[in-house]
């Protein structure tokens, strides 16, 4: 009966659909298929015996203690509206170089990627702060929202990203699933600093690829994006650009330096990250108790959000696995032609194509999961592995015509730019991410030799 995990899959996409909560779709659909399965034999109940067994893992687990420490610090950032100064600085600073104004917006959306980590936030953020100033001075509606919701989306895979925390807890737990198939019982591990690390080298060189598109078609069609020479009112004033910049980079590094030289793990970097955003905002006098509130409402939203969408995915995996779907999938995958090329071109491309309909969340809970442990089994690198899906989801999050950043900017944009016009502006840069994508897969390297240089694996 392993063909009824697979409508259960497409029913949980249904509901989705249709508009219900994401946590309560999968545990509601993954308990009526459990009932009926069980009221026709067809299904053994004691799979949900373990449930309260993996709710209570969840509660314990150290790893995931990161999430709402990372959501507390990016939250911070964005209501003490660093964006704001880092864009002014930056245009001054970039100005009378061709597209400056494009290469300030592709940096700052970094430097928030890096602090964030929050792509909604960030690319909503951005739209109400550069998006109006881009269209005064010139910059065509496509290439202004292109920029906005490409650099808007490098907290996918900049860290520290909350997807790939969430990821690295994933990826390990798969990992150890995989070796002990192989009868490896002194398993490898990967962790969450292993991604962070990994991720550095392809995320910024995305950012390198968007500024060489920003320059070349400053230069090739400068229609789209005029020289800013003649907008520039002051001269740029480095004490005002270290007074934005060097906080928030000295908190950024604080928190990746501390992980990446093994001072702290990424839940006690996390820790230090919360504190030293509330620590900035409080010094900057933009904040107060009425800020302080309205953070920690959010933080307690989205992180309940997450661990919610984490138990239904929990319960969705158990009643999958007690119809047999994880064996059928391995079944599909591993009988595709063209070895381990054809199954990750297969699974990259379905996890595409469920990044429209699916948020980050969803995906890493549900599909990771199912198809980590077969991967990993065939000889991926989990490090490769968890940055190729970080970007891949990423690239969803900008295709038309579902793509979540488009939506996010859609919301903010003034109804003279138009939604044809964003779908247009991002696709050059879709483009950009599927090269990033292709040249990873050729050099894997970009992925794990920092990892092998700073932790010896």
């Amino acid at each position: 009966m392993e063909w009824i995990s697979l409508v259960m899959f497409f029913s949980v996409v249904i509901v989705l659909l249709a508009g219900f909560p994401v946590a309560f779709s999968l545990a509601g659909v993954s308990l009526m298929f459990a009932f009926f399965g069980s009221l026709f034999g067809v299904f053994d109940s004691s799979f949900l015996g373990t449930m309260p067994n993996r709710v209570f893992g969840i509660m314990s687990n150290e790893t995931l203690m990161a999430v709402p420490l990372f959501v507390f610090m990016g939250v911070t950032m964005e209501r003490a509206k660093i964006a704001e100064s880092l864009l002014v600085n930056l245009s001054v600073l970039f100005g009378k170089i061709k597209g400056g104004l494009g290469i300030s917006v592709t940096l700052v959306g970094m430097l928030l990627a890096a602090s964030t980590g929050i792509v909604g936030a960030t690319v909503v953020t951005m739209g109400l702060l550069s998006l109006p100033t881009m269209l005064k001075r010139g910059y065509s509606p496509e290439i202004a929202s292109g920029i906005i919701c490409s650099s808007g989306t490098l907290g996918q895979i900049i860290p520290p990203s909350i997807i790939l925390v969430l990821l690295g807890d994933v990826l390990s737990s798969a990992y150890s699933q995989a070796q002990l198939s192989q009868n490896i019982f002194s398993p490898d591990t990967v962790s969450v600093g292993d991604l962070f690390v990994g991720a550095l080298i392809p995320g910024l060189g995305l950012v390198f690829l968007y500024i060489a598109y920003i320059l070349a078609v400053s230069f090739f069609r400068p229609n789209h994006i005029p020289n800013n020479e003649d907008f520039i009112e002051e001269r740029a004033s480095i004490y005002k650009l270290l007074l934005s910049l060097l906080p928030p980079l000295i908190l950024i590094l604080s928190v990746l330096g501390s992980i990446i030289f093994g001072l702290a793990t990424p839940t006690e970097a996390a820790g230090v990250g919360a504190f030293g955003a509330l620590f900035l905002a409080i010094s900057m006098n933009v904040f107060s108790f009425s800020k302080l509130l309205a953070v920690t409402q959010s933080t307690v939203r989205i992180s309940s959000m997450v661990f919610l969408i984490l138990i239904g995915a929990s319960l969705f995996s158990l009643v999958f696995r007690g119809y047999g779907g994880d064996r059928l999938v391995h079944d599909l995958l591993i009988s595709l032609p063209g070895g381990i090329f054809g199954v990750m071109l297969v699974v990259m491309l379905l996890m595409f194509l469920l990044g429209f309909i699916l948020d980050f969340i969803e995906i890493t809970f549900v599909v990771v999961p199912i198809i980590g442990p077969i991967l990993l089994t065939m000889g991926v690198d989990p490090i490769w592995l968890g940055v190729m899906i970080a970007i891949n989801l990423q690239t969803s999050f900008l295709t038309p015509p579902f793509g979540f950043a488009l939506f996010y900017l859609r919301g903010v944009a003034p109804e003279s730019v138009e939604t044809i016009s964003i779908y247009r502006g991002v696709i050059p840069f879709v483009l950009i991410q599927i090269l990033a994508l292709i040249i990873l897969s050729f050099f894997p390297q970009l992925a794990t030799w920092l990892p092998s240089i700073v932790y010896g694996a």
